[in-house]
């Protein structure tokens, strides 16, 4: 009599055979964006190695690296794909460096409009680490995804050396180009706090390869507060706009690829706005009511609710003297702050236009906390930022 007995066991076997858990989340982000440099103006990519250094927030037991052609309009040839511990100008660390797969093999093609996430790479790494990551791209890249600021020095050299530790013959490039994500796993899964905004947030005007952009500063706030597992995933956009288009989507456009779909989020943190209400003056345009961008704001809220996200609203900076500011602008400002400061719609708020402000005239920054442009921070006040972040808010 013929019995089921061996497929049974071997089925029980298979269910009993211990399953590594995985519980990614983002510690880095580039906000992926279309390239608006002329086509002449654009590095030349074909057959050369793009070097690019990141700092990661949070650590983990494994890694994986999300590459982006989601502003692209042709597929992307991805030859050899390399990381490493950072050294100075992006040298790999002897005895650091792994070769990155795409579903088991060496190499991959990125289809049109679409990111790639690569295999987990088993490359335990420490909270706050510089990793160096380097992509060979055999016939190049001429309309690659981007993210056109990086406050830091990326560099490409001919041929294939991505395994190399030293370029041979590199070319310093600014922008970020095709990275757009690391994420760490760990047994206990890990959570990341997305920081969306406009270039204050990018980190505009930081100091370059210094990490001194304020969501760098949260990060390393929290790591020296014990919250090892969160990470910071910064999803500035110079130039960006809740309601209108300016650099990249509008912010309600972006929020669910660059907010919401971010493995691990469970908090987003809004400094968005000023580029609304300024650049519509400066361009003579109506000029955003407060209930416009209170309205933009609530449909984030909303969205990020149904995904079980808090959000925690930031007040929109004093820029008084900065080129595009203006009474009614100021007025504005003032009404939404008012209502950020007060509203039971969010999950609390910071009050970063408070400890940035000149005490004699909140409408300005103060001066030692004004790179000079009366919009942007230094890195004193990017520092002042982070420290006005109550960590309780981001539990």
């Amino acid at each position: 009599m013929r019995t089921m007995a061996g497929p049974v066991v071997m089925l029980l076997a298979l269910a009993a055979a211990p399953v590594q858990a995985e519980g990614w989340s983002r510690s880095w982000m580039a906000a992926p964006l279309a390239s608006k440099a002329p086509v002449d103006k654009r590095p030349d990519l074909k057959d050369r190695t793009l070097r690019q250094v990141v700092r990661i927030s949070s650590g983990g037991t494994r890694i994986r690296l999300r590459l982006s052609n989601e502003m692209s309009t042709q597929p992307l040839l991805l030859g050899a794909v390399h990381v490493a511990l950072a050294g100075e100008d992006g040298a790999i660390l002897p005895g650091s460096d792994h070769v990155v797969t795409f579903n088991g093999a060496q190499g991959a093609t990125v289809p049109t409009r679409a990111p790639m996430l690569s295999d987990p790479i088993a490359m335990p790494v420490k909270p706050l680490t510089r990793l160096t990551i380097s992509i060979h791209l055999p016939q190049g890249a001429p309309d690659a995804t981007v993210h056109s600021y990086s406050a830091a020095t990326g560099w490409t050299a001919p041929g294939d050396q991505s395994g190399a530790t030293s370029l041979n013959a590199p070319t310093i490039i600014g922008p970020r180009i095709i990275l757009s994500g690391v994420e760490v796993d760990n047994r206990k899964a890990g959570t990341t706090i997305v920081t969306l905004g406009d270039s204050i947030t990018d980190g505009v005007r930081a100091t370059p390869d210094s990490n001194r952009r304020w969501p760098d500063l949260l990060a390393e706030r929290l790591q020296k507060a014990g919250r090892r597992s969160v990470g910071v995933a910064n999803a500035g956009i110079s130039a960006n706009r809740l309601l209108s288009e300016g650099d990249g989507n509008n912010a309600l456009a972006r929020y669910d690829s660059d907010v919401l779909a971010v493995p691990g989020v469970t908090h987003v943190v809004i400094l968005e706005g000023v580029n609304d209400i300024g650049s519509a003056f400066a361009q003579q345009r109506p000029i955003p009511t407060r209930d416009e961008l209170i309205g933009a704001y609530r449909q984030m809220i909303a969205r990020a609710h149904d995904r079980g996200v808090k959000v925690i609203l930031a007040t929109i900076l004093p820029y008084k003297g900065a080129g595009y500011w203006s009474e009614q602008g100021e007025a504005v400002r003032i009404a939404v702050n008012d209502w950020i400061r007060s509203t039971k719609e969010a999950d609390g708020h910071v009050d970063l236009a408070k400890a940035v402000a000149d005490p004699a005239d909140p409408a300005r920054m103060a001066k030692p906390y004004d790179v000079g442009d009366a919009l942007h921070p230094n890195d004193a006040g990017f520092r002042m930022m982070a420290d006005a972040v109550d960590l309780g808010l981001l539990r």
